[in-house]
């Protein structure tokens, strides 16, 4: 799909780097960039000591209060002077809510930037991440410290598991993937029959892409005792992939939490820049 507006969050305590990076990506693709201003309310004190301390937890709730207008008026002042045509809006939410307000406000974009700032952040991450992913039915892209962000790459590398949720994230990229040198449908460790990958794995995504002028190659890659997660993020790096396109959370929530997964992986160690959807 066409990118024509992006969404990035940013939390009273974070800096300016993720705005300019999602700026330049607008810039780079004429596309409207909405920034999402956001500090998770303190919880209300309980039990026994609630009389004692529920003053000074309302001295933080106003405070937070305080710190969200200030930063909301900074991002402001910050995109005003921009040449990116953008929208600021703030929310102050309780912890329970924060990720359905985030995703809610994805629902009206094309997609969620994350990036370093946004990345290395306790309070924040895991509520954008999961809340674009799972309350907007939009696709994020992470974009880790010391790599460069570009929705125009040369070089892609597809992480192709033949699941809904890789078919999805092929689907919202295929305006990055046409115009590509280079598209790599990459899988580890395929399973050869009809209720994975069909006969010849990768063949049926390959035409897919075709059809629509990607240059595609298919490489079914051993996984050797490795991680899937760690053989992507190599195989990237050795081919020079500016871009990698996958699937989230084919696995559930739950289970990826407990025993890892690939999605899990790439979230906490991107690696490279990484569209992700669901």
């Amino acid at each position: 799909m066409l990118f024509k507006t992006l969404l990035t969050v940013t939390g009273a305590d974070q800096g300016d780097d993720d705005l300019r990076l999602a700026a330049g990506l607008c810039e780079e693709i004429d596309a409207h960039l909405s920034v999402l201003v956001l500090v998770i309310a303190a919880p209300p004190s309980g039990g026994e000591y609630a009389a004692v301390v529920s003053p000074a937890w309302l001295a933080e709730r106003e405070a937070e209060m305080e710190r969200l207008e200030e930063r909301n008026s900074v991002v402001s002042k910050m995109l005003s002077a921009s040449r990116t045509s953008s929208d600021v809006s703030c929310d102050y939410p309780e912890q329970s809510w924060a990720d359905e307000i985030i995703g809610r406000r994805a629902r009206y974009t094309d997609l969620t930037v994350v990036g370093p700032e946004m990345l290395a952040s306790h309070t924040l991450k895991e509520k954008v991440v999961v809340g674009a992913l799972f309350s907007s039915g939009k696709p994020i892209l992470l974009v880790p410290k010391g790599t460069r962000a570009t929705l125009k790459p040369k070089r892609v590398l597809v992480a192709w598991d033949a699941s809904l949720e890789a078919s999805r994230a092929v689907r919202e990229s295929l305006d990055i993937l046409a115009p590509a040198d280079e598209v790599r449908v990459v899988m580890v460790d395929p399973i050869d029959d009809e209720r994975h990958h069909g006969a010849e794995p990768g063949a049926d995504v390959a035409t897919y892409l075709s059809r629509h002028g990607v240059k595609v190659a298919v490489e079914r890659l051993p996984s050797s005792n490795h991680s899937i997660a760690d053989v992507l993020r190599q195989h990237a790096i050795d081919t020079g992939t500016e871009l990698m396109v996958m699937g989230a959370y084919g696995h559930s929530r739950l289970r990826e939490r407990i025993f890892g997964g690939v999605t899990r992986s790439m979230i906490e160690e991107p690696g490279l820049p990484v569209l992700m959807a669901r």
